[in-house]
């Protein structure tokens, strides 16, 4: 005998249609309550294997990567040339998952700024770490607007752990987060600029993967910019949710400046290319689009050290904000 079966043998002696809708609602609570007992149990043990599971999960990645950090600095410690260490940084780079330093960094200099605070203001002293954070995590690279999004995005998904755990004060530290975040991307890009204009044209495929892609991305930098916020926002609670749309709402009317320098690097870049040098740098060395070339620019090729740097530097300027304040 089927589940339906058994339901109609159950059913076949009450007079369901004379029930008031409080009775109703307590018999079919209850029958669902019987027919679905065993299945609701079953829901749970898998849910507690689940977290059980993720936690080991989250443990265990947790250990790989401060192992991988030990032998890497280990053997660093053992090299005395330049080149060496620049070696063993670019096999380092691919063995480490650059984004989860990128999010450590972000909230040790978040932490460290409200730590330092002692005038109950640090909406300059967080707007000018991440402004520098951004600007370090996407400087070297290609302008490529997968890696910037991820950048930005686990930036701000940082930040909303630090808001999220300090609710007083939330507001105060995304809107300085999204202040930074756009100041540094407005660097980045001012940057990327005055490289692509003083470049040799045959050495240009270094930072421009795909002509056509990185025009059509550099007109909609804006857009980019507050569909990560958009993002970030459906995927937090009600409260960061409903800040960081009231945030992005007020930000779509101070843009212009990113607006105008995305045109003008993008009219940059129309100038200095004629169709010979699309060819040619479609016909760039192999080598320099190699899968491990490929890894080695997806945060820039001296992304180590840069991180490395803006830490250090992220905090200096937390340190340096607060000093400020206190003379």
């Amino acid at each position: 005998m089927n589940q339906n079966q058994t339901l109609q043998t159950k059913l076949k002696n009450i007079n369901l249609d004379n029930l008031s809708l409080e009775e109703m609602r307590t018999f079919v609570n209850s029958l669902i309550e019987e027919e679905t007992h065993s299945l609701k149990e079953d829901v749970e043990k898998l849910l507690e294997q689940k977290e059980t599971i993720e936690r080991a999960l989250h443990k265990k990645s947790e250990e790989l990567q401060i192992a991988k950090y030990e032998v890497f600095n280990a053997i660093e410690e053992q090299l005395k040339d330049d080149k060496a260490v620049h070696m063993l940084h670019q096999i380092k780079l691919q063995s480490i998952d650059l984004y989860d330093m990128l999010s450590e960094m972000v909230e040790s200099a978040i932490i460290t700024a409200l730590e330092k605070d002692t005038y109950g203001d640090v909406n300059e002293s967080i707007k000018e770490v991440i402004k520098d954070i951004t600007f370090e995590s996407i400087k070297e690279g290609s302008l490529n607007t997968i890696r910037v999004r991820k950048i930005l995005s686990t930036i701000l998904a940082t930040t909303i752990e630090v808001a999220e755990a300090t609710p007083t004060r939330a507001e105060e530290i995304l809107s300085a987060t999204l202040k930074g975040m756009r100041s540094g991307l407005i660097k980045s890009i001012d940057r990327f600029k005055q490289r692509v204009a003083f470049m040799p044209v045959e050495a240009k495929h270094i930072l421009i993967e795909d002509y056509d892609t990185i025009i059509e991305d550099l007109h909609q930098t804006d857009t980019l910019f507050s569909q990560i916020i958009i993002t970030q926002a459906s995927q937090s609670s009600q409260y960061i949710k409903k800040i960081l749309l009231e945030l992005n709402k007020e930000m779509r009317y101070d843009l212009e400046e990113l607006i105008l320098i995305s045109k003008e690097t993008a009219e940059v870049i129309k100038e200095k290319f004629s169709t010979f040098a699309k060819i040619a740098a479609k016909k760039a060395d192999s080598a320099l689009h190699s899968p491990k070339a490929q890894e080695a620019k997806k945060m820039g090729i001296q992304a180590w050290e840069v991180a490395r740097a803006a830490l250090g530097s992220a905090i200096k300027s937390a340190k340096d904000a607060m000093e400020k304040k206190d003379r």
